[in-house]
């Protein structure tokens, strides 16, 4: 038994039904948190020393390194059933999809520091810290992630190009899958 299939197993029946339902959203929120961790280890590295007066540089590039990792566990796990597209052309669709991801989760910070000028006004390193990580990591990870999960859902792994799956190897976030005429007779969201 998987280490999902175990988890599964203990969640409450209701619980479970929603679960297997948005087992997508589920996997691609922790594939999110994982490289949420990835993203603020490498910006706080890059932001607190090399590239103190650029933060917006140093988040560019936090950003970029995080969506090579997001690709990985994304493909392989999250949206593993999905697409069915060359992988150059996944990638590529992928890789454009989180470059808007990642300009608009530095757009607060931008905003902030070229707009309203707030950089300058703090003198403390904690303020600083603070003010950083909500722009960021609240408001602009938040617009990303809304983002990113429709567009990638939409263009870069869409359900009609599934992935042809053995069936030995299904697990139970694929028994609850719709069949073609389900998907063909629900509307797109």
């Amino acid at each position: 038994m998987s280490f999902v299939d175990g988890v599964l197993a203990r969640v409450p029946q209701p619980f479970r039904a929603l679960a297997l339902q948005h087992h997508e959203l589920i996997k691609f929120g922790i594939v999110g948190g994982t490289t949420l961790i990835f993203d603020l280890a490498i910006f706080y590295s890059l932001s607190l020393t090399i590239l103190e007066e650029k933060p917006v540089v140093a988040k560019v590039m936090s950003g970029i390194l995080a969506t090579v990792l997001s690709y990985i566990l994304n493909r392989e796990w999250s949206f593993k059933n999905r697409g069915g597209r060359e992988r150059h052309h996944e990638a590529l669709l992928f890789f454009s999809i989180s470059g808007v991801g990642v300009l608009i989760a530095a757009a607060p910070l931008w905003i902030a520091n070229n707009v309203f000028d707030i950089r300058a006004s703090q003198e403390s390193l904690t303020t600083r810290v603070v003010v950083d990580f909500v722009l960021n990591y609240v408001i602009g990870n938040l617009m990303q992630m809304v983002f990113r999960f429709w567009a990638l859902r939409r263009f870069a792994f869409p359900d009609e190009n599934v992935r042809l799956i053995d069936p030995d190897l299904e697990g139970p976030d694929l028994e609850d899958r719709p069949t073609e005429e389900e998907r063909s007779a629900t509307p797109d969201l």
